[in-house]
């Protein structure tokens, strides 16, 4: 150990946090999770970032790497191990304009993306918050508000820079390491440390963007009525529906339907959104044109001592009536976490199942429920949550990495199917075979 550090600190030139020195309690807490680590290590280019995977082998020591901290388990940082935060590399950099390739550093975030974009009119399919890490939401997805036409954020995905448990800097793209390419759209942090993504952005403009909201009385209705619409949407309208927000009344809250639709044609959105409008007695109704950057929002960080418990499950086609009438029955009873469905489909959907680590191509919907609140409170919600998924599980499948706050050995097996889960073990063992990377969603070597 004592050999590492020293070689660490000859070859490292970014910052090294380590307890006691200034600034560390925030070093070593994510947004949803404080962390207690040994070290904290801020790399300033590739070669730091190389060195500190070589110290972090060596060490012997947990790892996290962490990107924007946004992670529900808690990933990015632990309790007496290495933190590696990629936050000092963030460049957002045009490299071609003809083909709109992007080069994006390993710790940017989805907000530095856009700003950045937006001088350029152009745009990537990422998530729906700003301050979200491309890295960790892009190695498992990147459901967002443009899903729906261009596709997750790893669909645009064109080459990666990665550096692996030795230490190496490798290229991963479809000519070389292709399999290496194949595996991080999707198989989240288990391969390395991605220093940078090359993205294929599209052309952008305004999107017509807002809220809808209904009488919690009719959510029944609505969802069937939302759901059925965009079966046949035009792929440009990408839609969310929350309710039973224990802020906003619990059962009482309004049904709120956030839709954004990709294009600036007042006559073309409201054809893809009037439909909606006419799905109950509509109480609210904020949608306008805004710039897509601006439709990212702030991420919310919750007060010390509040945990937030996120499960989710995709929905394919037949079990979409039953599952949502599952869904507003639970939210219309008295402890019902939040609810939050959303749609999917689209340009998702044309990929193969089997062309990128992200296996759940043929889902209409994503259910999400959320629990938050003191350790009490959220414990006391337990039985009903597991009370709702037992009822949802003969009609959903899966889940989504990106909204799983555990990552129990059920969690993984949802997340990635037999056969995604043995072809990136095989991956796996060939980039990690010592399973450094571990602190994720984690793909054991085989």
């Amino acid at each position: 150990m004592r050999t590492a550090l020293e070689t660490l600190r000859r070859d490292f030139g970014g910052d090294i946090i380590e307890p006691g020195a200034a600034g560390y309690e925030a070093a070593g807490r994510t947004v949803l999770v404080a962390g207690s680590p040994a070290f904290v290590l801020r790399p300033r280019n590739v070669e730091d970032v190389r060195a500190a995977a070589r110290f972090a082998a060596e060490a012997g020591l947990v790892l996290s790497v962490r990107g924007g901290g946004h992670a529900f388990a808690g990933f990015g940082t632990n309790d007496g191990g290495i933190v590696i935060d990629l936050g000092l590399l963030a460049s957002v950099e045009v490299t071609d304009k003809e083909r709109h390739l992007v080069r994006i550093g390993g710790g940017a975030t989805w907000g530095q993306v856009a700003d950045a974009l937006a001088p350029h009119g152009l745009a990537i399919s990422s998530g729906d918050t700003r301050s979200v890490g491309v890295g960790g939401l892009t190695l498992t997805g990147g459901i967002g508000w443009k899903v729906r036409k261009y596709g997750l954020a790893l669909d645009n995905v064109v080459a990666a820079e990665v550096v692996t448990a030795g230490g190496e800097l490798v290229r991963a793209d479809a000519q070389d390491n292709p399999e290496l390419f194949w595996a991080i759209r999707g198989g989240g942090g288990n391969f390395g440390i991605v220093t940078a993504f090359v993205f294929a952005a599209h052309p952008t403009t305004d999107v017509f963007y807002g809220t809808i909201a209904f009488p919690a009385a009719q959510a029944a209705a609505v969802l069937q009525g939302w759901a059925e619409h965009m079966r046949t949407a035009p792929e440009e309208l990408t839609s969310i529906v929350n309710f039973a927000n224990p802020f906003a009344g619990g059962p009482e809250a309004p049904v709120e339907i956030q839709v954004a639709f990709d294009g600036d044609d007042p006559e073309l959105a409201a054809r893809a959104v009037d439909p909606i409008r006419r799905l109950g007695t509509v109480i609210d109704d904020d949608v306008a044109p805004r710039p897509y950057a601006d439709v990212l929002v702030e991420g919310a960080v919750p007060p010390p001592g509040i945990r937030l418990v996120n499960r989710s499950g995709f929905v394919g086609r037949d079990s979409v009536p039953a599952a949502l009438r599952i869904l507003a029955e639970a939210g219309a009873s008295h402890g019902s976490p939040f609810l939050s469905v959303r749609s999917v489909g689209g340009a998702v959907s044309r990929v193969a199942g089997d062309a990128t680590a992200y296996a759940h191509r043929a889902a209409e919907l994503m259910v999400v429920t959320t629990a938050l609140g003191p350790a009490p409170v959220v414990e006391a919600a337990r039985p009903a949550l597991d009370a709702l998924w037992a009822r949802l599980a003969p009609h959903v499948d899966g889940a989504y990495a990106n909204f799983l706050a555990s990552a129990t050995e059920e969690d993984v097996a949802a997340v990635y199917p037999v056969p995604t889960y043995e072809r990136l073990a095989a991956v796996k063992r060939h980039y990690d075979p010592g399973n450094l990377f571990a602190r994720n969603h984690n793909v054991r070597p085989r």
